[in-house]
């Protein structure tokens, strides 16, 4: 990795370290929406697409505050920015609820968390993109 103390030259760029940290912290997100999904798969009466919803949406207040604080580091208006970022989600959201759905009826409720990590990864470049440029800018 180089000489102790220094980063890697790819590392230096701050467009690349953003998206290593904001797949870290997307992974941390990921691992929320996994458990809530799982959890709500288990133990409601609710539809498949209804669970997903639900889960990526509380994944994704995870993600807010951890972007916020460690990715992009910003110090601008947290309502702003919470709005911007769930809107960005909700966008975000829609990819991977129409994934879903359509995922769902191709495979006619099997595979409930292959369709999961299909329609949540669909988001992925769309959220970091999105809020790189418009949520977290800096101003």
């Amino acid at each position: 990795m180089g000489t102790p103390g220094i980063s890697p030259i790819w590392y230096r760029r701050q467009g690349i370290r953003q998206f290593v940290k904001f797949g870290i912290v997307g992974s941390t997100g990921l691992l929320v929406n996994l458990i809530i999904f799982t959890v709500l798969q288990r133990k409601t009466p609710f539809s498949p697409w209804l669970d997903f919803s639900i889960a990526f949406l509380t994944g994704a207040l995870s993600n807010y505050y951890f972007n916020r604080r460690w990715t992009f580091r910003s110090e601008a208006d947290a309502r702003r920015e919470g709005a911007q970022f769930l809107s960005v989600s909700v966008v975000a959201l829609l990819i991977g609820d129409v994934i879903f759905w359509i995922g769902e009826r191709a495979f006619v409720h099997r595979h409930q968390h292959t369709l999961w990590l299909l329609a949540t990864g669909s988001g992925i470049l769309w959220n970091f993109f999105a809020n790189k440029y418009w949520t977290f800018r800096s101003r």
